[in-house]
């Protein structure tokens, strides 16, 4: 359809009136899409619940860095501060440890026991 001015004409063609009926069908489909997206609550419910899963992530990640960088920060601390004698026994500690890791944990698990069965025992007094 155009815009431009008709010369004294009353009546618009048959033309004119298929354009302005596809303008009109075209407006208002695209008014009905509209307020069927806003309608959607569960596809609204789902748009929403990806952007907040997006920002916990990209949050994680962040404070997960953090937490590197100071972890890494306080490990180079502790290295600075303590005698070169206790970091070597601590490195052997942590080797002898990590050979014998199965009777450690029996060890441990028999003492959290004992630890349990001696406080159940004291409750009963």
């Amino acid at each position: 359809m155009t815009d431009e001015p008709r010369p004294h004409t009353s009546a618009p063609t048959p033309d004119e009136l298929r354009e302005q009926v596809e303008h009109t069908r075209d407006e208002l489909g695209r008014t009905v899409e509209a307020l069927a997206a806003k309608a959607d609550i569960k596809a609204q419910a789902k748009e929403k619940t990806a952007a907040v899963k997006e920002q916990a992530a990209e949050k994680t990640a962040l404070v997960a860095d953090q937490i590197r960088v100071q972890t890494q920060h306080a490990a180079q601390l502790v290295k600075d501060t303590t005698p070169e004698p206790v970091l070597h026994t601590a490195g052997q500690v942590a080797t002898v440890a990590h050979a014998n890791r199965k009777p450690l944990l029996v060890a441990g698990a028999v003492l959290v026991v004992f630890l349990l069965v001696r406080r159940n025992r004291g409750g009963r007094r």
